[in-house]
């Protein structure tokens, strides 16, 4: 039984585009359900479901007030917050079952906007100018497949035809495969890695996939932070095991892989058994060598190339003890249990004595940080071990477990 897709893009400026791409799906067998986000006019080419000025309506604007104003910035702004509101509504009603869309990066922000108004696992796929680019504002923390549109999406032409037959298949796909559902129901653990952690996580996951747990691992690379942080606060996770908080040196030092002031607040504003582990904070991760700001490049820090993509810079004494400080004051504002577990022989592989980044005096500047500011009944565990040793993984899923026996 063919399934119901929803088709969203300006209809008014891009009606036979959108013509062509419905008829794909169409022929495939599946329903389309049209939401129109152009704000100039309609199209007789096929039937809207939900007309622009609903869309308008739901962005908290009025249709013909935008026409007659014509700004396209406050149009932009209506049409973005009303998709996403339309797009939840009609998902929480069961009228969907994946959505598509094109556009150049107008229509790609109104587009994705309503995409990420999905839960994770919807399908969704964007034909876009600015698939080839920097696509994170467009995708966000969730799973929008962005397709390279080649040429604009201005007219139905050899090579668009191509793209937008494709594009129909991978949709028409998407909503054919279902998952194959869980045997069972297990807790979920997420957990957080980096490169010079991952025998400390994979340790970690191990005896908690023993443990009957299931264990998500994220790459801490801004992104990875903050999707963790998006399914904390959908309730989606029971604890976070968090290894590798790198991403708030990024924060701090102007890095590549930041995820922002709201890194680590997700679990507490959740109520989720926290484990707050200081991984790979003695590195901020910079692209090639000739990316490295000159005021770390001419002030003597120390650098070590990762790769030839990435540079990583090491963290300060005064970098850590702000680092510090944030992390005691995100784990002062817990509702749920948390607690630190801190290894006094490195934070990373390059970290541990005699490597590259070994800094002992900049580690206890963020270990005393957090012991001076934290309040009263969180623990914080120290051990005299590298955090890539084994018997600090046995420690932290030790920790881990009480903390979730505790909530």
């Amino acid at each position: 039984m063919g399934k119901t897709i929803a088709l969203i893009g300006t209809f008014d400026t891009k009606g036979p585009e959108y013509a062509f791409l419905r008829e794909q799906i169409l022929a495939r067998g599946h329903e389309v359900l049209a939401i129109d986000t152009g704000v100039l006019g309609g199209t007789d080419l096929f039937a809207v479901d939900v007309p622009a000025a609903e869309v308008a309506e739901a962005g908290g604007g009025d249709l013909e007030s935008l026409r007659r104003t014509r700004d396209r910035g406050e149009a932009m702004k209506v049409m973005t917050a009303g998709a996403a509101a339309v797009a939840a509504r009609l998902w929480d009603e069961g009228r969907f079952a994946g959505i598509i869309g094109m556009g150049g990066t107008g229509g790609t922000t109104v587009i994705s906007s309503a995409m990420r108004a999905l839960p994770v696992g919807v399908p969704k796929v964007c034909v876009s100018t600015a698939a080839s680019g920097d696509t994170g504002v467009y995708v966000g923390t969730k799973d929008v497949v962005m397709m390279p549109s080649v040429v604009d999406v201005a007219g139905v032409n050899r090579i668009s035809r191509t793209i937008f037959t494709r594009a129909a298949g991978a949709i028409c796909g998407m909503v054919e495969s279902e998952p194959v559902a869980a045997d069972d129901d297990k807790p979920i653990v997420t957990v957080t890695m980096f490169g010079n952690t991952t025998a400390c996580v994979n340790a970690c996951r191990e005896a908690l996939s023993a443990q009957g747990y299931e264990v998500l691992v994220f790459h801490a690379t801004g992104t990875g932070g903050r999707t963790m942080e998006a399914l904390v606060r959908q309730g989606s996770v029971d604890a976070v095991l968090d290894i590798t908080t790198t991403e708030w040196a990024d924060t701090v030092c102007g890095g590549i892989f930041g995820a922002g002031p709201d890194r680590l607040s997700g679990p507490g504003e959740a109520g989720v058994p926290h484990l707050i582990v200081p991984g790979c904070e003695d590195m901020a991760n910079f692209g090639g060598r000739e990316t490295v700001p000159r005021k770390y490049a001419d002030a003597g820090r120390t650098f070590y190339e990762w790769n030839p993509s990435v540079t990583l810079m090491r963290t300060n004494v005064e970098e850590n003890r702000r680092m510090g400080e944030v992390f005691a004051r995100k784990a002062n504002a817990a509702k749920g249990p948390v607690a630190f577990l801190l290894p006094l022989r490195g934070v990373s592989i390059l970290d541990g004595d005699g490597q590259p980044f070994c800094d002992r005096r900049a580690d206890r500047a963020m270990f005393e940080a957090i012991q001076a500011n934290i309040r009263a009944g969180i623990e914080v565990a120290e051990m005299d071990c590298n955090i890539n040793d084994p018997e600090f993984a046995d420690k932290a899923v030790e920790m881990m477990l009480t903390l979730v026996k505790s909530k």
